[in-house]
């Protein structure tokens, strides 16, 4: 994070030096303006409001989240290595963890409700259940062990459909059969084509 200065970001955006500087003040306001500017791609790249409602059931829940977490990971790493990276400063700097929280209800909030909306017993424990699964494939895949091997469509689909038919008790979900999952040449419950 030391190379994150307003002078590397004039440089890297070609801007006048000190143009930065104009827009966020202190390295506070710099780190908080790179946690905004994450939050934003990852939101229209993961296009949570483009999930499925309660109507869809658990098949179509399942695909759209195995969808957005498979091209969070397969088009985007470079973002999450920019979240690790601004997630380990939010240790070091209270007032930027407090700001990065916050931007992460932009997240927890709508998992929430898709939880809630497809029958979920106890909607907050499952968010927390079903975050915690997502971090952790995609910190083991993209800087962990598993960087090299990352699960195709289908793997991450089956994975999903065994946490959500454990947590909502689905059927084919559950089980991870009778269904044929979601590829980029099918269409899918959420825009595939919908990068950061």
């Amino acid at each position: 994070m030391r190379g994150l200065t307003h002078r590397a970001v004039d440089e890297a955006a070609g801007l006048p030096q000190g143009s930065t500087s104009n827009h966020a003040r202190t390295r506070q306001a710099l780190l908080e303006a790179a946690v905004r500017r994450l939050a934003d791609r990852e939101a229209r790249m993961l296009a949570l409001e483009e999930m499925p409602g309660p109507d869809g059931g658990l098949d179509a829940l399942t695909d759209g989240l195995a969808l957005a977490l498979h091209r969070y990971l397969t088009r985007h790493r470079e973002l999450l290595v920019a979240r690790y990276e601004l997630g380990m400063e939010a240790t070091r700097r209270p007032a930027l963890r407090d700001y990065y929280d916050r931007m992460g209800q932009r997240f927890r909030e709508p998992l929430t409700a898709l939880l809630r909306g497809a029958g979920s017993s106890d909607p907050e424990r499952h968010t927390l259940s079903l975050a915690a699964w997502c971090e952790g494939l995609l910190f083991s895949c993209a800087v962990g062990t598993f960087h090299t091997s990352v699960p195709g469509l289908a793997e991450v689909r089956r994975g999903m459909a065994e946490l959500l038919g454990g947590m909502l008790g689905g059927g084919a979900a559950a089980a991870g059969t009778d269904h044929q999952p979601v590829s980029p040449s099918h269409p899918s419950p959420v825009g595939a084509n919908n990068g950061g």
